[in-house]
């Protein structure tokens, strides 16, 4: 086998997507496989495009943006190295869903939807990483949608910076009980945290201000801080009816 492609393959194993693919099916992928530089703020899928390609995120960043056919867009959520995008389109051949742009400098691996589905069809490791992450996207899906119907602008919030949350001080509770403060780092524009959670501005505003005043948070130039995340997920899951698992606090994406 030629050296450039020995080095494609090896390029396309290091993504930890395809970790455990059958050797023979990453070699026939390989030729495939287009590797993409995107600038900040370059769109790579367009919201309608009729494109069934699949991307696997290097490294760098991307942001997913839904949209519906009147022209509203919801930030659907942020991905990062590792991850990838475009599979729905792959598997039902239907019009993108979402735009996806990035937000720093981006390295992807750009993979057709027949070349992905077969990798991830004779590869049960692979097979198994997609059905996951289908999964995952859904639960998500199912939890925003529950508290768009169900919540207040001011919980919707609560609920997203949760959402993005992590350990301040980089460890979780041991029993998942720890009231250690969390943080949002760095601190989104809030237009962002808007188009998170369908509101207005103006009332993100508003409600983060009311927020810390109770003492749930603190706004800083580096992040906000969850000064109280337990008592804050309560508000939340109160509403919801107090079930502990509509609402995990680590992202899924």
């Amino acid at each position: 086998m030629p050296k450039a492609a020995d080095g494609a393959v090896a390029r396309l194993a290091r993504i930890p997507f395809f970790q455990g693919a059958d050797p023979v099916a990453l070699n026939e992928m390989a030729p495939l496989a287009h590797w993409l530089t995107l600038k900040a703020g370059e769109q790579v899928i367009g919201f309608g495009d009729n494109t069934n390609d699949v991307f696997l995120i290097e490294d760098g960043a991307v942001r997913v943006i839904v949209q519906t056919r009147l022209g509203h867009e919801v930030i659907f959520g942020d991905l990062g190295a590792g991850e990838l995008f475009g599979e729905i389109a792959a598997i039902d051949g239907a019009p993108r869903s979402a735009s996806v742009t990035a937000l720093h400098p981006t390295h992807l691996c750009k993979i057709p939807a027949e070349g992905f589905l077969g990798i991830a069809l004779r590869s049960p490791d692979v097979g198994r990483r997609l059905m996951r992450k289908l999964v995952e996207r859904l639960r998500l899906q199912d939890e925003r949608n529950l508290e768009l119907v169900s919540l207040p602008v001011r919980l919707r919030l609560a609920a997203e910076l949760l959402r993005l949350s992590r350990p301040r001080g980089g460890t979780e509770g041991a029993d998942g009980t720890d009231d250690a403060p969390r943080i949002v780092s760095p601190p989104p524009h809030h237009h962002v945290l808007a188009a998170r959670v369908g509101a207005r501005r103006e009332a993100v505003s508003r409600e983060l201000s009311a927020l810390a005043k109770e003492g749930l948070l603190v706004a800083t130039a580096r992040g906000i801080v969850l000064t109280r995340p337990v008592a804050l997920r309560a508000l939340v899951d109160t509403l919801l009816g107090g079930s502990e698992d509509v609402l995990n606090i680590e992202s899924k994406w």
